[in-house]
């Protein structure tokens, strides 16, 4: 298959035996392919389940989780996951869209308990709330620090 941003319909069609996909199937609300990467993006309420299921499908390593502020945009912030399956050596990148008036979305340290302080890192310079974490606290900045530095309204010199 040629390298090409695709839709969920069409990634599906395409990679009819990738592990991530079939294991996502219930809870994907978009896909992606493009330049040999894939992006499964789910609900807020199903990233539980959606880590949970590609963690049943083999894959066992997880990466990363990082934020993106689309500002001024809505959805205002996008949650991603990278997770890797060593045996298959694939890699598959979950994505979370989430409304800048109260960002929040279900912490995975149950899953993934090495998400702990990527998690908290997010929370830190975003500060999207992860529901469920059992220490989210500032892990970068000073603890009586005003805002979130990583977002694109966040003065350059910081508040004074």
């Amino acid at each position: 298959m040629a390298d090409a941003l695709m839709s969920l319909d069409t990634v599906c069609a395409a990679l009819p035996d990738n592990a991530a996909l079939l294991a996502l199937r219930d809870v994907a609300v978009d896909a992606k392919w493009d330049r040999n990467e894939l992006t499964v993006t789910v609900a807020p309420g199903d990233i539980i389940a959606a880590t949970r299921a590609v963690q049943a499908a083999g894959y066992n390593f997880f990466e990363d989780c990082t934020a993106v502020y689309w500002y001024p945009s809505e959805p205002r912030f996008q949650v991603t996951y990278h997770i890797v399956s060593t045996t298959m050596k694939e890699r598959v990148r979950l994505a979370v869209l989430l409304p800048g008036d109260d960002p929040a979305v279900d912490s995975i340290t149950s899953v993934w308990p090495s998400s702990n302080f990527y998690e908290r890192e997010v929370f830190d310079l975003f500060g999207i709330r992860f529901v469920g974490h059992p220490n989210l606290v500032r892990i970068m900045m000073p603890l009586d620090w005003k805002g979130h530095p990583l977002r694109k309204d966040y003065p350059v010199e910081g508040y004074r």
